[in-house]
């Protein structure tokens, strides 16, 4: 793995969704990429589930500061837990990244057969629009 850690995102941390406020300034975008895995949507936010034979896509991140971990881990919370995972870039090359799988419930959950968020009829509904989470701060972002 790289020096700096990589980062796969699947949902609201995505480009456009709601919490990509998070790795604005903190990260450089490496790319679109699969993993193995299966996504449903939860209502406000997607789970992704290790292994089941599906494939997710997203987004990979590299992560220039190493305090946006404690942001991340507080937006994810308790039913998400920070794991590694195989990623496959859009042009074909590997790399491993870090993932927040759901550890939580699956209650009323709906299957995304693509494994792609952003296709998914219900995010398509919160696509670009504007919040932010409280007592979430930035870390690598200058005060003002």
């Amino acid at each position: 793995m790289d020096a700096d850690p990589l980062l796969f995102v699947y949902g609201t941390l995505m480009r456009g969704f709601p919490l990509h406020a998070l790795l604005e300034g903190c990260t450089d975008s490496v790319g679109e990429g699969e993993i193995a895995g299966l996504l449903f949507d939860l209502g406000r936010y997607p789970a992704a589930l290790r292994d089941g034979g599906g494939l997710i896509r997203g987004e990979v991140y590299r992560l220039r500061d190493p305090g946006l971990w404690r942001a991340l881990d507080s937006a994810e919370g308790s039913q998400y837990h920070r794991g590694e995972v195989g990623v496959r870039l859009a042009g074909g090359r590997q790399v491993t990244a870090w993932i927040y799988w759901h550890v939580g419930p699956l209650r009323r959950v709906v299957p995304i057969p693509a494994g792609d968020y952003r296709a998914h009829a219900p995010a398509k509904s919160i696509y670009h629009r504007s919040s932010t989470r409280g007592g979430i701060r930035w870390p690598c972002r200058p005060q003002s």
